[in-house]
């Protein structure tokens, strides 16, 4: 009798879906980096301009969440953004012991070649998907994300 073969699921138990969910996030990241690196912009500075732009956050503490950065590091990356001329820090009115994050000017015009980066690298990283392929893919992980959440 041959031996049972591990299900996906079993293997994802014995932490193959972490490494492969993983692996998948730092494929990402070094996808973007390489085509933001022309407008002299990482990973995730891109990342908080177009959170700003979609309107996903404008604190500190939202930025800490998206891409689960302790405020230390946060306040340093959005302070290297700030030199570079993209955001700003203004004054919370509602809390005045916080600031809110808008882009500037500056970082309005540099959103959509950013954005076009982004697009090149994702096109690339979703090749020979169908549209249906990409949206499966969205919804289930997706789905992770909710139960990951649930915990």
């Amino acid at each position: 009798m041959s031996p049972v073969k591990p299900t996906v699921l079993d293997r994802f138990h014995t932490g193959e879906l972490g490494f492969m969910v993983t692996s998948v996030r730092n494929s990402i990241h070094e996808a973007l980096e390489r085509e933001l690196a022309p407008f002299e912009l990482t990973t995730p500075q891109y990342v908080v301009l177009n959170c700003l732009a979609k309107g996903w956050g404008r604190t500190l503490s939202d930025f800490c969440r998206v891409l689960a950065y302790d405020s230390g590091a946060m306040t340093r990356l959005l302070d290297r953004i700030v030199a570079k001329g993209f955001i700003r820090r203004v004054e919370n009115e509602a809390d005045r012991r916080s600031y809110l994050i808008e882009l500037t000017v500056q970082g309005q015009a540099a959103l959509p070649q950013a954005l076009a980066a982004a697009e090149v690298a994702m096109q690339r990283l979703l090749a020979g998907f169908s549209e249906g392929d990409a949206e499966t893919l969205h919804k289930l992980l997706s789905r992770l994300l909710v139960n990951a959440a649930a915990d």
